[in-house]
């Protein structure tokens, strides 16, 4: 069909090609820590629960205004709608293939694995402190990163005084582990 009969503006899908996040790797498990877990199942209950029907209320209120073709609250609620809608389906595929790992009762503290604080030290000398969490909630800024991030795959099972080598664009660098800690 010609774009000509197409009422809809191309513009407002693009949102909806947008990957909500980091794809897992093949034949890989959803590993998520407890805390992680809880986050998302809070974040999915309150999209649920709250947001989504007082979206739906507007945009009721708003159809029932008459002229949809320029109502903002019309538009603009259509549209958030399709976002929190989008975001529910993901949520709710994570949480199906999540396997919630509780890094306090991991048996052996000495070397590092899912969940472990890591505090390590580069070439430079800079220290780092990195939390391996999964990869719904990493957050690089506040020292969480993922279990399939770079460092990550480096750091995982050394133990402290292991010297670790991170294969970077720039070339291939050396990481001093320095201290483990579980919760």
């Amino acid at each position: 069909m010609s774009k000509a009969f197409v009422k809809e503006d191309n513009n407002d899908h693009e949102e909806d090609l947008v990957p909500e996040a980091i794809s897992l790797p093949k034949g890989t498990k959803n590993y998520i820590t407890v805390n992680g877990y809880k986050k998302l199942r809070d974040e999915l209950a309150h999209l649920m629960n709250e947001e989504r029907p007082s979206v739906v209320q507007v945009v009721s209120w708003a159809a029932s205004n008459g002229d949809r073709s320029e109502n903002g609250d019309y538009i603009y609620g259509k549209k958030r709608l399709r976002e929190i809608d989008r975001r529910i389906r993901f949520l709710t595929k994570r949480l199906e293939i999540a396997e919630v790992v509780d890094p306090s009762i991991q048996p052996d503290k000495e070397r590092v694995f899912f969940g472990a604080t890591v505090v390590y030290s580069d070439t430079k000398g800079d220290e780092y402190t990195v939390t391996i969490v999964g990869v719904d909630e990493a957050a690089p800024l506040e020292g969480k990163i993922s279990w399939i991030s770079p460092v990550a795959r480096a750091l995982l099972k050394s133990q402290e005084g292991d010297v670790v080598t991170l294969r970077t664009p720039s070339g291939i660098e050396e990481l001093d582990v320095l201290e483990i800690h579980y919760p």
